[in-house]
């Protein structure tokens, strides 16, 4: 991995501009761009702690050419069952290898047992792709309204969309064109794994 990598994968999860990013290190946009086109490789000390403090983590290995610790922040809970409120509260971060650091964007802790059919545990740390489109029969995060949050596998139909738990005590959730549009029924994200702590 290298800083044009780094730079990148912030622009695309906060959707910056090179200006906008600029802007918040204090250096040209012209700078950010030849970061990006990799013809950077050395940062004065005083652009490099900025840096730090805006990724959150240190980039002097990076750029030095050293292994690195990776990491994914997680962002809040996300019950898979039904009835929980979205909690985009900060709850630190865990750590990943470079390929799962290009797969997934964030994680958030599971609540529930209704997707133990498909492996997702009460309390394991899903890893999701930020996204707005999932194809049917994927396992999405999706937000219902301003303030539910559940994990489920999504099933297009053509004048439904059907929220479908894998286990059979907990009901499908069913939506019409409709409501999907009204309440709204929104994907943020793709279930890329999960990871289950004992």
């Amino acid at each position: 991995m290298e800083l044009k990598d780094v730079i990148k994968d912030y622009k695309y999860r906060f959707q910056l501009t090179n200006d906008e990013i600029a802007k918040r290190l204090g250096v040209t946009k012209s700078t950010v761009s030849r970061w990006i086109s990799g013809d950077v490789k050395r940062i004065q000390d005083e652009t490099l702690q900025r840096l730090n403090d805006l990724l959150g983590y240190d980039m002097e290995p990076i750029i030095k050419g050293s292994s690195v610790h990776l990491k994914r922040p997680i962002l809040g809970y996300a019950k898979a069952g039904y009835n929980m409120y979205a909690q985009e509260n900060y709850m630190g971060e865990e750590e990943v290898t470079e390929e799962d650091f290009y797969k997934g964007d964030f994680f958030l802790q599971i609540e529930g047992d209704s997707m133990i059919g498909s492996g997702i545990m009460d309390g394991d740390l899903a890893l999701i792709k930020q996204c707005s489109s999932v194809s049917s029969g994927e396992i999405a995060v999706v937000m219902i309204g301003d303030d539910e949050v559940t994990i489920k596998k999504v099933i297009r139909k053509p004048d439904m969309l059907i929220l479908e738990a894998s286990n059979p005590h907990v009901e499908n959730r069913y939506f019409s064109k409709q409501e999907v549009e009204t309440l709204p029924i929104r994907i943020i994200g793709k279930v890329v794994y999960t990871k289950t702590y004992f």
